[in-house]
Parts: structure tokens; C-alpha cells; sequence
């Protein structure tokens, strides 16, 4: 969907990204604060900004509960949703084009006019207990805060958030939304048909009920490499894991098209070298790998399950593999299939207005800066070998670098898996 893209800075201190789409029928909103569990005010309150997101869509100055504002705002079809992150929580609406400014106003409610009460604190604390109990059953999800623990990030694990819960008033609620849901922590991306309404998308987001506030920045965690780390759990009848490398700095634009080249060389396809390979040996259903970068560093993470009898043969593979990229056996011809496919995908990207919002999401609220998406092609043609080859060597040698995972195992297990990786450096 052809569309352009304009940054804008409120009067009120806010900032955000206005993109018009004019073949787009639908208008998405995407709202975000600095304001995730980092932002916090003390450990032993963890899980409030989560609680705070949970509660934000209850009583607010127009509408008694959350039933009778979820009533108003769906009426005509429109979606609403929010998500909590370690340092983001995001308010997000679609709704038809015909519609746009009453669910701008409806979204300012939840935002910025919420009426926390006790009642509704009691429910979500439920709520949240469940959620995240649910998620302790999930291997999957329980390795990323434990090995992002022990690289040296400020995040508790889920049974510690669960504890945290019975800490939390409504005080400590109210306190969290008053500090970081200011004008200027407020960062937002709404893409749709927006000739000839900019001018009042603007005048609508400068009245937003907000005090001036504070800016916070994405914090920077000190990364340090660990040991492999076990959670063991009696009842897991395979190994689930994840591992990450991590260098201390941003990715440049052009560099983090070339590190999703290398996943898709590694694990993108049926074709590709590790998940290809693997799949056809018949040792494992799934592995995948990408690359993340905020303001202050940059993460190459790879995740999967595997049973027991084929965890030591997947670990050789995936050793095999990355000791060939970063001796630079890397195909021209698998470099240039994978161009070819992110050339593809791009443009499959761009369909609705949604898609084209979280685009520009993905880097706009960590670092505040944003690549028009029509410059994308030429950075896949750009691509090129050594920029590979170099990239994976800085993540892979940087000395910054962890496994964990999840099974019903001796603790020198993991050890020795991770082992053949490390001896792959």
C-alpha cells in the first residue's frame, strides 16, 4: 500500500510518526509510553505496569466499566488491545475510516482519563495471576527472562512476578500511570487515509488530558556472558532452548537486513541449513533464529525444541553451521535466494494499515528513528556477503553469550550442548 510518512512533535511534548495511506479504509492507532516493568518504581511492585495496562480499559471518566466502554468502542466493528513489555506498554485500535475521530477520543479515555478503583484492581489481580501461572506451563516463554537474568538484565522470572502481586495498591497503580504517562513519554504511529484530517489528528492529540511529564530513555542493561542455565522441570518429556550472542551497540538499518538474511539462510525455510537439514534428518520439528537491537545493543537469538535421543546431533548441526559463516563458507547462491525472498516479504508487508504501523513500530520506539519502508529494497540488493560473515563474527566472538533451557535433565547435559556450540567459535 503506496503511503508517506511524516514525523511530528507536539506542542505538549509527544512525538510520533503520521502516515497516510490513501488506498486504506481503515485507520490504525498505535500509542506507546515508556512505561514496562523496567520502568517500575521499586522490585518488589514488578508487576504493576502490567496490572496498569489490565486496568487501563476499565472505568474512566465517561464509562462506568470496562463492559460499557468495550461496548461503545466495538459497536461499529472497531478492535481495541494493549500490550506491557519490559520497557513498553502500547494501546492499539483499528477501526473503519468512517470512524476514526470517535475512537481517537475513545482511545484518550482509556490513556489518559482512567478511574483505577479497588474493585477493578481485585479482578485484574486475578486476571494476571492466571495469565501468568498459565505462562509458567509454557517452556517456551520460561527461558527468555531467566537467561536474560543471567546475562545481566534487571527482569524477574514468572514465579517471581507472581509474587509481586499481592505487594501492589491502588496507590502504587495510580502512581505508575501518573509517572510515565506523561505528553512527554508519549510516542504514537497512526497510519490510514489521513488527507486533510492531519491538522485535526494533531489539535486532537495536543488537547490529550496529559501533564508534561518526563521523557525516559530505553535503559541500558550491562550485558555479561554466562553459564548455561537449567530449569528443570520433572514433567518435560524434551529439551526446550534458546540462546543469545549480543554485542553492546545498535544495529545500522542495512545491517540488520543483512542479519535476517543470515536467519533465512539458517533456519528460514525447508531449504535452509540448520531447520532444513534438521527436518529432513527427522531430529527436530522446529528451530528459528533473529536478530534484535534497541538503542544500546544488539541480540542474535535461536530457540527450539528437541527430544532427548537428538539434542546432541541438532547441537552439532547448529555448531557445524555457524562455524562455516564465520569462516565465510557462505553461498553467493544462498545469499541471493534470500535476498530474493526478504524482496517478496517486503512487500507483502505493506497490505493493510496495521502492518505499515508496526513497520515503523519496530524501531521508532526504541531508538526514535525510522527508515521509509519504499528504502528497504535497496538495502536487501546491498546486502552483501562480508557484511555477513563480519556480523555473525562480531555476535559470535563478542563474548557475550548464554543458554538456557528447559528439561527433565542433569544440569552437564546442557552443558555439553552448549559446548559444541561455543567450540564452533
Amino acid at each position: 500500500m503506496k503511503h508517506t510518512i511524516e514525523e511530528v512533535h507536539l506542542k505538549s511534548g509527544a512525538r510520533g510518526l503520521l502516515i497516510d495511506a490513501p488506498g486504506s479504509g481503515v485507520l490504525s492507532i498505535k500509542v506507546i509510553f515508556r512505561a514496562g516493568n523496567k520502568f517500575v518504581k521499586k522490585p518488589e511492585i514488578y508487576e504493576v505496569a502490567h496490572l496498569m495496562e489490565h486496568m487501563a480499559f476499565g472505568r474512566n471518566a465517561e464509562y462506568k466499566d470496562e463492559q460499557a466502554y468495550e461496548s461503545e468502542f466495538t459497536k461499529n466493528g472497531a478492535y481495541h488491545n494493549a500490550w506491557t513489555s519490559d520497557c513498553f506498554i502500547a494501546y492499539e485500535a483499528e477501526c473503519a475510516d468512517f470512524e476514526w475521530e470517535r475512537i481517537l477520543k475513545l482511545q484518550e479515555l482509556a490513556v489518559a482519563k482512567p478511574k483505577f478503583n479497588e474493585e477493578e484492581l481485585a479482578a485484574e489481580k486475578g486476571n494476571v495471576r492466571s495469565e501468568l501461572t498459565g505462562y509458567q506451563n509454557d517452556y517456551a516463554r520460561l527461558i527468555w527472562p531467566k537467561l536474560q537474568q543471567e546475562l545481566g538484565e534487571k527482569v524477574l522470572t514468572y514465579g517471581e512476578r507472581l509474587k509481586t502481586i499481592n505487594n501492589i495498591e491502588l496507590k502504587d497503580v495510580r502512581e505508575h500511570h501518573r509517572r510515565t504517562h506523561t505528553a512527554a513519554n508519549m510516542q504514537f504511529i497512526i497510519c490510514g487515509n489521513l488527507r486533510l484530517r492531519k491538522k485535526k489528528i494533531i489539535q486532537m492529540l495536543e488537547n490529550w488530558d496529559l501533564k508534561p511529564g518526563e521523557k525516559f530513555e530505553v535503559p541500558m542493561s550491562a550485558y555479561v556472558g554466562t553459564d548455561p542455565v537449567l530449569i528443570r522441570r520433572k514433567d518435560a518429556s524434551n529439551v526446550c532452548f534458546g540462546f543469545s550472542f549480543i554485542i553492546p551497540r545498535a544495529l545500522e538499518p542495512k545491517e540488520k537486513y543483512a542479519m535476517d538474511c543470515l536467519n533465512h539462510v539458517l533456519n528460514g525455510t525447508m531449504s535452509s541449513k540448520i531447520f532444513g537439514t534438521a527436518r529432513r534428518r527427522g531430529i527436530v520439528y522446529g528451530i528459528g533464529s533473529n536478530a534484535e537491537s534497541d538503542k544500546w545493543s544488539s541480540t542474535w537469538d535461536f530457540d527450539g525444541e528437541v527430544n532427548h535421543e537428538n539434542a546432541a546431533e541438532l547441537f552439532d548441526l547448529i555448531a557445524v553451521e555457524l562455524a562455516k559463516v564465520i569462516n565465510g563458507d557462505i553461498s553467493e547462491t544462498d545469499i541471493n535466494a534470500a535476498k530474493t525472498y526478504a524482496l517478496g516479504r517486503h512487500q507483502m508487508l505493506a497490505q493493510t494499515a496495521d502492518q505499515i504501523c508496526t513497520y515503523y513500530m519496530r524501531d521508532y520506539i526504541t531508538t526514535g528513528t525510522f527508515e521509509p519502508m519504499n528504502e528497504a529494497p535497496k538495502m536487501i540488493e546491498a546486502i552483501d556477503k562480508s557484511t555477513i560473515v563480519s556480523l555473525a563474527r562480531e555476535f559470535m566472538q563478542s563474548g557475550i553469550s548464554g543458554l538456557a533451557a528447559v528439561g527433565n535433565m542433569n544440569k552437564s547435559v546442557v552443558d555439553e550442548l552448549w559446548s559444541r556450540v561455543l567450540g564452533a567459535i
